[in-house]
């Protein structure tokens, strides 16, 4: 009774606000809490600027006879059970992607494809937690035809919470690898979280896209309705050229050659589940051949960009061991001169921090670069070469690099967000 009440509300509102620093006119405003903040506080300050309800948890913060707070028993848990109201209203195709690595990059990739033709609803950035998940699925109106939720996850259990919320039709795991490994404690817990997705796909008889070179996607989703990508799928392409950026060539009857503006191999899976959800949803070859051309990245993932001096590839949004080995790897077989590595922290890993970051270093030594920077507390606990710059923070390589600079080279970036290696691309 109390959510279709304050679904009559939000069907005549349509917006929801979080943050009284944005614009929140006619806003319903939740006063979401967190550990070192109580978000009840600012419900005063949301009316003030132009709130229309504020939605609270905590009665001693409403004054006498305002009609405009609506006292729950938990605003986030509100939030919740609200967004899987207005998803259980709609009868349209939800696709939720979730993977260790590259499941926001094909996201993206997915959403250009598919907003080429179709009216879409998609996560924005990587707001794909227990917030943001809501907050997207409260975008979907009467003139939205898919909706395309991204779900992470750091702790086990996540990926099926969120799939409660958002009940995905569609589903695309990228990879299950080692990340967050402090919150999931394990490899097995990760597999486990992941693998809701395809668990509650399967439970609607939906269909999955999986990467067909992936055994243990493979694996997970071998009882399940499903499209394979890769080099030997039902959708089928090759990589074609990797300097600076991928080329591919996708077998649609027909050669179809794709010429992007995303560095790295590994992004061809990424690439592959695009084209396959278009494929799925009858978008255009040309369509699905611009979208893909176009695409720019942002936000530090896998990105190219030519400096004065140097070409940077930046790809420091995100790190864990797979992700970085791979970079690693690619980057070693770039064919351009002068290659210059710098690595930042992995974070997140938990008791095998030690032991992972010493794999990277090791990979590293096997390969021929003309020169490595390490940055992090993990970096350098590690048996590193000694030709290799070794750094504590990225404040101290910022130092360095202002005193050595690097001139006509081809460079690496790879770390964890929490790094900000982002900030040595003024330098180079």
């Amino acid at each position: 009774m109390m959510i279709q009440k304050l679904y009559n509300l939000f069907l005549k509102y349509r917006k929801i606000s979080t943050d009284t620093r944005k614009d929140i006119s006619d806003t319903l405003f939740f006063a979401l809490s967190g550990e070192n903040f109580n978000g009840n506080l600012f419900a005063p300050e949301a009316l003030n600027k132009g709130a229309a309800f504020v939605i609270v948890d905590d009665e001693s913060v409403i004054p006498e006879s305002n009609e405009k707070y609506f006292l729950v028993d938990n605003v986030l848990n509100t939030l919740q059970s609200l967004a899987k109201f207005h998803r259980e209203q709609f009868k349209i195709p939800v696709l939720g992607i979730t993977g260790s690595n590259g499941k926001t990059t094909t996201k993206e990739l997915v959403s250009v494809v598919l907003a080429s033709e179709k009216n879409i609803v998609s996560t924005k950035g990587n707001l794909n937690n227990h917030i943001g998940v809501p907050l997207t699925l409260l975008e979907i109106d009467k003139s939205t035809e898919i909706a395309v939720i991204e779900m992470g996850a750091n702790h086990p259990g996540e990926i099926k919470e969120l799939c409660v919320l958002s009940q995905p039709t569609l589903g695309i795991i990228t990879t299950i690898g080692k990340a967050h490994l402090e919150g999931f404690g394990s490899l097995e817990n990760i597999i486990n979280t992941k693998k809701a997705l395809y668990e509650s796909v399967q439970s609607v008889k939906g269909t999955v896209f999986v990467p067909a070179e992936n055994e243990l996607l493979m694996n997970l989703s071998e009882n399940i309705q499903r499209i394979t990508y890769g080099k030997q799928a039902d959708v089928s392409g090759e990589i074609i050229t990797e300097s600076p950026s991928i080329s591919i060539k996708w077998d649609n009857n027909h050669p179809v050659i794709i010429h992007t503006q995303l560095f790295g191999s590994y992004n061809f899976s990424n690439i592959m589940a695009a084209i396959t959800a278009g494929n799925y949803f009858g978008i255009s070859e040309p369509n699905i051949q611009n979208a893909l051309t176009n695409f720019v990245p942002q936000n530090n993932r896998s990105q190219i960009m030519q400096t004065e001096h140097n070409t940077l590839i930046l790809d420091a949004y995100n790190a864990n061991p797979h992700s970085m080995s791979l970079a690693v790897e690619d980057f070693s077989k770039n064919n351009r001169p002068n290659k210059v590595i710098i690595l930042g922290d992995m974070f997140e890993m938990g008791d095998q921090a030690k032991i992972e970051h010493q794999k990277i270093v090791d990979l590293i030594s096997s390969k021929k670069f003309k020169q490595v920077i390490l940055i992090g507390k993990e970096f350098s606990r590690c048996k590193v070469s000694a030709s290799d710059n070794c750094f504590s923070t990225t404040e101290e390589a910022a130092y360095y690099l202002s005193c050595h600079p690097i001139k006509n080279a081809n460079i690496l970036i790879k770390g964890s967000r929490g790094m900000k290696l982002e900030v040595l691309t003024k330098l180079l």
